[in-house]
């Protein structure tokens, strides 16, 4: 496998994290019938498969996002609610950078450590 497609890739336990920041609902319209595997930056332009770029999102507002002329709403609201998740929340930190490729697996990047853990 490419480093460029295991770096896209959301892993398990990336989903997992994910599922418990959003509480198992879609963080936009609340549905509880939604999954975390939605890319704030879209995995054709580049965005990782790590937490500060993954959403849970239904099905209906997922494909609203990736198939709609309200993107650039949705966006708006997603950039909002991830920077409330992640203080140092970048957008520069969630592509994938071919010069990154020495020795940085991206599956595992994480904008900040959790206090819990």
């Amino acid at each position: 496998m490419q480093k460029r497609t295991k770096a896209l890739q959301i892993a398990a336990e990336v989903k997992r994290r994910v599922w418990e920041r959003d509480n198992g609902y879609c963080v936009y319209c609340g549905n509880p019938s939604a999954s975390p595997v939605a890319h704030y930056i879209a995995r054709s332009q580049g965005g990782l498969g790590i937490e500060a770029n993954i959403l849970t999102l239904c099905q209906a507002c997922h494909r609203r996002y990736d198939q709609s002329g309200e993107r650039k709403k949705m966006r708006s609201f997603f950039r909002e609610y991830l920077q409330s998740k992640y203080p140092e929340w970048n957008e520069e930190k969630l592509r994938y950078r071919r010069d990154d490729d020495a020795g940085q697996d991206h599956t595992r990047v994480r904008l900040h450590e959790r206090d819990s853990e």
